[in-house]
């Protein structure tokens, strides 16, 4: 561990203690590509503990930690070994607004229940089980310099505050042929009530034509209009119609959020992306610890053990 904290620059800071739940909680619900019901439970967790995913049914602990991204075509996955949990990242990005440290999710499943496809549902067992701080200081990722990942004309990065900002700011932008989607941008600074009103409930979405594909792959066979927004060109197929004018661009900045939550701490800076998805957002961080130059650890307790490692 010695070793581990001479490769972070690293400053002392008034943060707030550390947080996790005050009471378990659980749901149950479906998982978008199984299909099939899926229990989840939210357990408080000891100090330092970080996210842990718990895959009960397999008894394998999996860290929430961009390090054990191993894949991101339709989802954000975690793996060790042959043990697997995905779409984590609307849980993340719930976890990430209401500034939870230290969780254990136990899951009897290879991924999350999808609920309606929103982070609005996990917002609502965190809050319905209550927050606690329960001491420590808490770590944030202070980025130092700017960090770019490009593909395919679409790209990810994050940027030092510009003087006195803090936490984090995301700039998205997306751009899709269908008529419904077209060109959207939308800008947040996260915060938990901001985050509750403007980009909890928005959906995950999918092009009518990719439908029969994805079943064809044995995906999204737990899919439907109640859990995911459905768009035929300029039609949108979903009878309640969308719940923001600009849903599909706060959908992805919802995963944005929570694919950076897998830093391991809350990152302070400016994240600016055009057309990006879980693949390039898993690569920015990792090229951001590629580098030990481009991000600063601040802790608010000199005994935290650190719960980040370079890739």
């Amino acid at each position: 561990m010695s070793s581990l904290r001479d490769r972070y620059s690293m400053v002392q800071l008034d943060a707030v203690s550390r947080r996790t739940l005050k009471a378990p909680i659980s749901a149950v619900g479906r998982g978008l590509h199984s299909g099939a019901d899926v229990r989840i439970t939210l357990n408080p967790a000891k100090l330092n503990t970080g996210i842990l995913f718990r895959r009960t049914d397999l008894g394998v602990e999996i860290q929430a930690r961009f390090d054990n991204v191993t894949d991101t075509r339709l989802c954000t996955l975690l793996s060790v070994g042959e043990a697997r949990i995905g779409t984590v990242e609307h849980l993340m990005a719930a976890l990430a607004a209401a500034g939870i440290d230290d969780l254990i999710v136990d899951v009897d499943a290879p991924e999350l229940p999808v609920f309606d496809g929103s982070a609005a549902p996990f917002l609502f067992l965190i809050e319905s089980a209550g927050i606690v701080e329960h001491g420590g200081g808490r770590a944030v990722l202070d980025i130092l310099r700017p960090v770019r990942v490009e593909q395919n004309g679409s790209f990810a990065e994050l940027r030092p505050h510009r003087a006195g900002g803090a936490g984090l700011e995301v700039s998205l932008s997306i751009a899709f042929q269908a008529r419904a989607i077209g060109t959207q941008a939308y800008h947040f600074h996260l915060s938990a009530k901001g985050f509750a009103d403007e980009i909890a409930r928005a959906r995950t979405f999918t092009l009518r034509d990719e439908i029969e594909a994805l079943r064809a792959a044995g995906l999204a066979r737990g899919g439907s209009l109640g859990n995911a927004v459905v768009v035929d060109d300029e039609k949108i197929m979903n009878p309640e119609g969308l719940r923001y004018d600009d849903e599909f661009v706060r959908h992805k900045l919802l995963d944005v959020i929570g694919d950076l939550y897998l830093a391991g701490a809350p990152i302070s800076g400016r994240f600016i992306g055009s057309r990006t998805g879980h693949g390039l957002n898993n690569q920015l961080l990792r090229a951001v610890f590629a580098d030990p130059a481009n991000y600063r650890l601040a802790v608010g307790a000199p005994d935290m053990p650190l719960q980040l490692t370079a890739a």
